[in-house]
């Protein structure tokens, strides 16, 4: 369901330990600079969008953390932030569970919010990192049931995976 998705770059080095420093130790300033990266390295996915939308967090989750990180790196990327999804079920980490797990994992947890008329709307969808796409696409299947026309999606990183042999 997502048309385009793009990243600053893959999840390892110091990119990985400063999304960790972002996420994990609550260095919330951390997410202007990195958002300034998703601008520059995600300039065609933002062009021409009406919106943002950050993955969210369910209630427990953003309780335990204090925030969402997804929503503060949306914030810093020069459109309107929406918060227009909402995660209606706690769901286990996705650390650590494979692909089909990581689907299932997310399946049927978000809703739209109420009074959120995104309709024809190009929409990019914002989050930490990506790693199977699961999140994303979870998100982008509710979105475009709601009548988002171009579901677009813009991560501070990616997990690189090996190719697989042939």
């Amino acid at each position: 369901m997502l048309d385009r998705a793009r990243a600053i770059g893959p999840y390892e080095g110091a990119l990985r330990g400063i999304v960790h420093a972002l996420k994990y130790d609550a260095r919330r300033s951390l997410a202007a600079p990195i958002a300034a990266l998703m601008r520059r390295h995600g300039a065609d996915i933002l062009n021409g969008a009406d919106c943002v939308v950050p993955v969210p967090l369910h209630r427990s989750r953003r309780r335990e953390r204090g925030f969402n990180q997804a929503a503060d790196l949306a914030r810093h990327l020069g459109l309107p932030a929406v918060l227009a999804l909402r995660r209606v079920r706690a769901t286990k980490t996705q650390t650590g569970l494979p692909a089909a797990q990581r689907h299932r994992n997310v399946r049927d947890a978000f809703r739209m919010s109420s009074g959120r008329g995104l309709t024809g709307a190009i929409v990019v969808l914002v989050d930490d990192v990506c790693t199977t796409g699961a999140t994303l696409e979870a998100c982008a299947t509710v979105l475009k049931r709601a009548g988002v026309r171009e579901v677009r999606a813009l991560t501070a990183a990616r997990v690189a995976t090996a190719p697989r042999p042939q």
